[in-house]
């Protein structure tokens, strides 16, 4: 347990205020979740399976979100960084927002934006290139089906900005589009900036197992290789599927069966790497 404390970083992990901001996705009906979950619930989770760091990922595209986790961070030496929001289709205002030290990389709810030509806007790419100068890593959530393809398409445009697609681009489990989803998310591969995390692979009435994410599982490991690969809880959202532990246990029996060396790559090195921690 003291082992996997030193090398085990939960690459993408929420908390959220209902009380300091809106959460326009976080509807009443998603029941347990819509709640507040704040940093010391976290850090209870991570001490339960045994794991010291994790990087805090935005939650809604606003300032209030940011700061939040920002705050969080400057109190809790667990939080090793934070995945923020900056407002990219102002290039203006994205290179003030930008200015915060404990700030790892950038993250823009594009599954939420209502414009399928986000990735590609003029004034997002301007802003795309200054995180690219800063060394700031830009993660695209839950691409798939809307802006995968685009993902591909600016990794080949900026190949000085480092890409991570979250969730694997949110693989189409027991659909018709599977194959095109994963021939999609090879075309991003391809590009060396690009890395992927697994995590947020969890679908509300799908059981989580082994066996149900192995498909993507192994997609992954063809398609980006260990070295290219990052584990992360997606906590809070795992509550729905059995909680942080349950979801640790099945991610890290898959993760079990790579060398000693691929493990570290996925648990931490790449995590590391990426976001500078």
């Amino acid at each position: 347990m003291g082992r996997a404390r030193r090398t085990v970083v939960d690459a993408h992990l929420h908390i959220w205020d209902l009380a300091r901001s809106e959460y326009p996705w976080l509807t009443p009906d998603l029941g347990p979740l819509h709640r507040t979950f704040t940093p010391e619930q976290a850090h209870t989770e991570l001490e339960a399976a045994g794991i010291a760091a994790a990087v805090l990922v935005q939650a809604e595209d606003s300032e209030r979100d940011t700061e939040l986790m920002l705050e969080a961070a400057s109190r809790h030496p667990w939080i090793a960084g934070v995945v923020g929001w900056v407002q990219l289709d102002d290039p203006a205002v994205a290179e003030r927002q930008l200015d915060s030290p404990r700030l790892c990389g950038v993250r823009h709810l594009v599954h939420d934006d209502p414009r399928d030509d986000f990735l590609r806007l003029p004034v997002v790419r301007r802003s795309l290139r200054s995180l690219a100068e800063r060394g700031l890593p830009f993660d695209v959530p839950d691409a798939w089906p809307r802006h995968l393809a685009a993902t591909a398409d600016l990794a080949a445009a900026l190949p000085a900005l480092q890409i991570v697609v979250d969730h694997l681009g949110k693989p189409p489990y027991g659909r018709a589009d599977w194959d095109r989803w994963r021939d999609t998310l090879r075309a991003v591969a391809a590009h060396p900036n690009t890395t992927a995390k697994v995590s947020g692979l969890q679908v509300p009435g799908r059981p989580f197992t082994v066996a149900e994410v192995r498909p993507a599982w192994e997609a992954a490991l063809e398609l980006f290789g260990p070295g290219r690969l990052m584990w992360g809880s997606d906590w809070p959202l795992t509550v729905l599927v059995g909680g942080y532990g349950h979801a640790w246990e099945v991610m890290s029996s898959l993760i079990a069966e790579l060398s000693a060396d691929e493990q570290a790559r996925i648990l931490s090195g790449t995590a590391s790497a990426v976001y500078g921690l």
